[in-house]
């Protein structure tokens, strides 16, 4: 009997030991998981070495190098300025751009959230190329923000989550050349203002963007939401954090400075890449503009910004610049929870048109005739090549760059660049623009960032209510708010851009960094 009785008691606290250890593997491998951070070499491998890089050149020395300004803005819609339909909110000073230069429908972002966008921008490159596939996080962000953010990851297999950054480069590489980097080349004064959002700069003193070809820089590192958010005077630090204090003064801080470095640059060439911290949220807008507009907080920032693109269009016009000057005026992705994608499908965060597509305004007086209006599509990454065809500097001759010269769009010229454009969410090539045609192989289409579509279990779950869902084929010209799937009526189409699509992110994927 008393043999019996060890024996159980035996095989009890095996049984409890097994669970112990089972337990304690679980929270461990989960507690792992909560607080790591991948290597986003691990995805698509390390740059080069540094002595396989090569240094750029200028291959014209009489090239006409006009002054440039990308005024960017933060999650403004496609349809939230006047001159694209928008009769709430009022942006007098935007529309004149677009009375006097060249207005595009269906120009892009090349991604649908922040970060990834700007990587495109600076760098003429999609951005998986840069590794800059999602939003940096800061470094030293609040334990709990990342815990929860981790936690939510684990948990996008049930559709709770679309949030991919887990797997994102923590700021731009000093090995990517940036538009600042290639017309310092050519002379060119570099100064930035307003929002980074490559790296936190804060606590990795080599994302600053003086560190990326910039002369001057004023901003803070990232979006206005995330904590903290310093505001820094190039590499000074001089105020702590705006996180939950009182915003209103951005936009009108970033203007003055803005108009400081153009007036700093006297006679020389200039670059300015002043991007915006408004309209994404939190909203703020300075006692000049705030509950003046129409459109509520959303509104005020909006007109706020416009008011800013007159004071710098003011200065010009003063200076007698404005034949010498190239301002560009767009947004790094669609609307959020505010604001107005027009009439198509989708916003911040998703692949449909409403993500993706950005208003898209280019002014150069006496060069790019008044008034026009260029359907073709484009997207943010043809910027690099464009700007420095324009100042006389060779493409990098030891990588690709995926965007092409749209110097003839921004003339007038509507004969077709991209034969074809690629969407990405996140890490996952999603679609292509193929002329009128949009194909996705496969797509959340519900709220980012609640998928509730693709993802595994929600896509089983719903396969009886919601039927044959993938892949998705529209024609733009007929349906530009993508409503209307019609993938068997063109089947030819349809299968022409699956291989298209799979060609491409085969090819792609072998050499993802691009280096030659």
């Amino acid at each position: 009997m008393e043999e019996k009785i060890t024996r159980r008691n035996l095989i009890k606290k095996s049984i409890a030991a097994g669970v112990a250890v089972g337990a304690g593997t679980l929270i461990g491998t989960c507690t792992y998981k909560l607080l790591k951070t991948p290597d986003i070499a691990d995805l698509y491998g390390n740059y080069p070495p540094a002595e396989k890089l090569k240094k750029l050149t200028i291959n014209n020395a009489k090239a006409i190098r006009p002054n440039v300004i990308i005024i960017y803005c933060d999650d403004l819609g496609y349809g939230d300025i006047g001159c694209y339909g928008n009769s709430v909110i009022r942006t007098p000073n935007i529309d004149s751009l677009a009375r006097e230069g060249n207005k595009f429908t269906d120009f892009y972002a090349c991604a649908a959230v922040c970060a990834p966008s700007r990587a495109g921008l600076l760098t003429g490159r999609y951005p998986f190329r840069t590794g800059i596939i999602g939003n940096p996080f800061p470094k030293n962000e609040p334990l709990g923000r990342k815990l929860a953010r981790n936690f939510g990851m684990m948990l996008r297999g049930l559709g709770s989550m679309d949030l991919r950054d887990d797997v994102v480069a923590r700021g731009l590489a000093s090995e990517e050349v940036t538009i600042a980097e290639a017309l310092k080349l050519a002379g060119y004064k570099t100064g930035m203002v307003g929002k980074w959002h490559l790296g936190d700069y804060s606590t990795q003193p080599e994302f600053n963007p003086l560190r990326h070809g910039f002369d001057f820089y004023y901003g803070v590192p990232h979006s206005n939401d995330m904590r903290p958010c310093p505001v820094y005077n190039n590499e000074t630090k001089v105020i702590n954090n705006i996180h939950g204090e009182d915003q209103s003064f951005l936009t009108g801080t970033y203007t003055k400075e803005a108009l400081q470095f153009i007036e700093s640059c006297g006679n020389n060439p200039f670059f300015l890449y002043f991007a915006h911290t408004f309209p994404h949220q939190p909203l703020w807008a300075s006692e000049k503009f705030d509950k003046k507009s129409m459109a509520g907080k959303y509104g005020d920032a909006v007109e706020e910004i416009d008011w800013s693109v007159g004071q710098i269009l003011q200065l010009l016009k003063k200076k007698g610049f404005d034949e010498k000057t190239i301002i560009i005026f767009t947004s790094d992705n669609g609307p959020w929870f505010e604001g107005s994608a027009d009439n198509l499908r989708g916003r911040k965060g998703q692949s449909n048109e409403g993500g993706f597509k950005v208003p898209f305004i280019v002014r150069w007086k006496g060069t790019i005739p008044a008034g026009k209006v260029t359907g073709q599509p484009a997207m943010n990454i043809d910027l690099f090549p464009t700007l420095l065809s324009l100042a006389g500097v060779g493409l990098p001759q030891d990588r690709i760059i995926d965007g092409k010269i749209i110097l003839g769009l921004f003339k007038g010229d509507d004969k077709m660049v991209h034969e074809d454009l690629y969407f990405y969410h996140y890490d996952l090539l999603v679609g292509m623009r193929s002329g009128k045609w949009k194909y996705y192989s496969k797509i959340d289409r519900y709220v980012w960032p609640i998928p509730l579509d693709s993802t595994d279990l929600a896509n089983t779950l719903g396969k009886d209510q919601l039927g044959y869902r993938w892949p998705l084929l529209y024609n733009l010209e007929k349906d530009p708010g993508e409503a209307y799937n019609v993938i068997d009526t063109y089947p030819d189409i349809a299968k022409k851009l699956t291989q298209k699509l799979e060609t491409w992110e085969k090819e792609t994927m072998k050499n993802p960094r691009g280096f030659i």
